[in-house]
């Protein structure tokens, strides 16, 4: 193991024990959270993307803020769903938080997952073409968002422009130098992360895939890595790939965790999602030294190169510093972390 972050999925609520009870609540935390996590060495900062949810939702804000406030982590998504994107747009943006950052970003995009409302994609303005499904549309945004990350001229410009342009045709700015090796898919099947090695990404693998041999989670998820990185090695590309691999993990340190967490060992769950038969990976809670045990058990851990730690955002900063550097601490290392 590589590398190891966090992934917050970035909760609000005005409920009795959460520490986020607003929007400002969740954004300045989700700051405050990064920077703690940079000065226990952790090596990323990562935020879902959700939309007409009470949940992070607009990433390039966030990830400016973050790359201005810390000076080594990755900063990252998991991810941004492509459906209600502007490829164009969002050049711009990720670009520019890319640059404010001194090229951290690690940008995690997709076609999405289950959402608070039906087809919320079309009120933002987009909607499939003829013969294409929803997730097509959010493949082709996401093809049209690498293209245009080259950064290489397409526009013709205006012969009396307002400023002087350089020659040739322009491309949109600023341009970030690098940002297309570090660009994931977030892939729930075998199909899309072949799909995903062939397109030159790197591979986000979530603890939700679909079930596709009825296998144990960690299982089908190893086997998915490997799938992903045989496409990669066919495609011929010559950088190194990379993989990550999201749990929600838990050392039980002290009285509270064991309150909130030591529940009993976790299991795998199968459910209908999407129409798609899916498996979700389960959770682990135990002592440092049990725990090791069971982690090292994780056929999809072992294949992965980061590891990324759902964090239970609405408990607060100074506790999820807490559970990230127990983790660091005593789990890690005998991981191989480091």
């Amino acid at each position: 193991m590589k590398k190891i972050g966090f992934l917050s999925f970035g909760h609000w609520s005005d409920t009795r024990g959460s520490a986020t009870r607003s929007a400002s609540d969740v954004l300045l935390q989700s700051i405050d959270l990064a920077v703690a996590a940079e000065e226990l060495g952790i090596d990323g900062a990562y935020y879902r993307v959700h939309h007409f949810a009470r949940q992070l939702a607009s990433p390039f804000p966030l990830l400016a803020a973050v790359g201005a406030k810390t000076s080594r982590i990755e900063i990252g998504t998991g991810v941004i769903d492509m459906r209600y994107e502007n490829p164009f747009y969002m050049i711009e943006d990720a670009s520019a938080a890319d640059l404010i950052s001194g090229g951290r970003l690690q940008l995690g995009i997709s076609r999405g997952s289950p959402e608070q409302v039906i087809e919320g994609w079309r009120h933002f303005g987009y909607s499939p073409a003829e013969n294409e499904t929803d997730a097509d549309m959010g493949r082709r945004h996401g093809e049209t968002f690498l293209e245009l990350l080259k950064g290489e001229g397409f526009a013709r410009p205006n012969p009396r422009p307002m400023f002087p342009n350089p020659p040739g045709l322009l491309r949109l700015e600023p341009h970030a130098p690098g940002l297309r090796d570090r660009i994931w898919w977030g892939s729930a099947s075998d199909a899309t992360a072949a799909w995903a090695g062939r397109m030159g990404m790197n591979l986000q693998s979530s603890t939700l895939k679909a079930d596709e041999t009825g296998e144990p989670f960690h299982v089908q998820q190893a086997k998915q890595i490997r799938t992903y990185r045989t496409a990669w090695k066919d495609a011929g590309h010559t950088r190194e790939s990379r993989v990550s691999v999201s749990r929600s993990i838990f050392a039980l340190m002290n009285d509270m965790d064991r309150a909130y967490f030591g529940r009993g060992e976790g299991s795998d769950h199968v459910g209908i999602i999407d129409d798609m038969r899916a498996v979700f990976g389960r959770s682990y809670a135990a002592e440092p030294d049990a725990l090791i045990e069971q982690l090292r058990q994780d056929e999809g851990i072992a294949e992965a190169d980061t590891l990324l730690l759902t964090v239970p955002n609405q408990l607060g900063v100074d506790y999820n510093a807490h559970v990230l550097d127990s983790i660091l601490k005593h789990v890690a290392p005998a991981l191989g972390w480091r």
